[in-house]
């Protein structure tokens, strides 16, 4: 274990960007050669390897290091982020006791935050942090006039925000009832009502392409692509495979079993509630051949790494949301078919087109349906007739990339 004058006398040496030294229980104390010295956790979760922030050297010292690292293990043991848990005890620890907005706040978000995901929390973070502490954090909740609220949550819209802004009233709205019961008899939630003021958003759903004629189109645009081969495959790959951006962005290489055709998504990167990543199955995708090849081809590229698609900047990254659908502009598709769009194509046509399955379609999509009798799908036991679908709507798409437009519910009734 390091001591306090091990950490005093601790130097970068200059041929070096950091050095660390270990104290114990994957304790370290990080010093740069500016000379600034900093306490980390390293911890691993999920097979992956993560850091936390512990503060300071001398500020905090060796033993103290120690002590909050215990308790942060303690965290994780308990099921719970201890990076989380530690952002809202410092949250909490900034603010006196009282009922100004900001304590009642911080007592709300430390309360919530083991339940969510860690996008959610740093997403709510951000609206308190960002947009309401600067305006109302510090007024007594009983002291907050609605219009004060509004005009917090306006600046929000004014910065061409306008779903942030519903995010950021919905959190004041939550902090609220969170206090409600303490409050006097005749408060009431000054939230409610604010949401008619708001700027109203056009709601639509993600640009698809349902027509198998100007699909085959989109398809012939996408394999004559110039651009850079990892975009490309992510082109081709998202219609074939009908997954949501996100988790084909992170695709794995260690997720995929090339020789059995499959890709198992880990239950983590689901959409799911955090109670159900933790315990709930992977999800389970069929590879038809025409995804198993191109896969195949990115082997020599990025196979020496974690992600099939690593970012541009970073490998530690996948690749940006953004690429693919810069990609779909540049073909002159983006105001027609999305990333996402692409699980509604392919849902739309394998119906009215091919006439495939619906709870097999649902299955594929990584969505909760029951069948007629009330028993949630089994998307196991129904995987040999996945494959079928997934291998029957690859080859259709290759029909509509030639050209060759066939109808094959008609084609049987024919």
């Amino acid at each position: 274990m390091l001591t306090d004058a091990e950490c005093r006398n601790a130097v970068c040496p200059p041929e070096k960007k950091r050095q660390r030294l270990a104290c114990s229980g994957g304790l370290y104390l990080e010093i740069s050669p500016g000379g600034s010295k900093r306490w980390f956790w390293k911890y691993r979760k999920d097979s992956k390897e993560f850091r936390m922030a512990l503060g300071s050297y001398p500020d905090v010292g060796p033993k103290d290091a120690r002590k909050a690292r215990d308790i942060a293990k303690g965290h994780k043991t308990g099921g719970a982020n201890p990076v989380l848990i530690r952002k809202a005890e410092k949250m909490k620890a900034g603010n006196p006791e009282g009922d100004t907005f900001k304590a009642m706040a911080v007592e709300w978000f430390a309360l919530q935050v083991p339940n969510w995901s860690a996008s959610h929390a740093t997403r709510t973070n951000r609206n308190l942090e960002k947009d309401l502490f600067p305006v109302i954090g510090a007024k007594a909740m009983t002291d907050i006039h609605p219009m004060e609220l509004l005009a917090a949550v306006q600046r929000v819209e004014e910065r061409g925000s306008l779903e942030a802004a519903k995010r950021v009233l919905d959190t004041a709205s939550q902090v609220f009832k969170h206090w409600l019961p303490m409050a006097p008899p005749q408060y009431r939630n000054i939230t409610e009502g604010l949401k008619a003021r708001l700027t109203p958003r056009v709601k639509g759903h993600f640009p698809a392409i349902t027509e198998p004629r100007r699909f085959g189109e989109l398809m012939r645009s996408i394999r004559a692509y110039k651009g850079g081969p990892l975009v490309r495959a992510a082109l081709q790959l998202a219609p074939l495979l009908y997954q949501r951006p996100g988790n084909l962005r992170a695709m794995e290489w260690a997720e995929l079993d090339l020789e059995g055709a499959l890709w198992t998504i880990p239950s983590a990167k689901m959409k799911r509630t955090v109670k159900d990543k933790e315990n709930g199955l992977p999800h389970v995708v069929p590879l038809p051949t025409q995804a198993v090849e191109i896969l195949q081809s990115l082997q020599p590229l990025t196979g020496g790494g974690v992600y099939v698609f690593p970012g541009e900047r970073s490998h530690d990254r996948p690749l940006s949301d953004n690429s693919v659908r810069s990609a779909l502009y540049a073909l002159g598709f983006g105001k027609e078919q999305s990333w996402h769009g692409f699980r509604a194509s392919a849902r739309t046509m394998l119906v009215d087109e091919l006439d495939a399955d619906p709870l097999a379609i649902e299955a594929n999509l990584a969505h909760a349906v029951k069948d007629s009798n009330g028993r949630s799908y089994n998307r196991t036991q129904y995987i040999k007739k996945r494959f079928e679908q997934v291998q029957l709507w690859a080859d259709y798409v290759d029909k509509l990339a030639a050209g060759n437009v066939v109808n094959l519910v008609e084609h049987k009734a024919a």
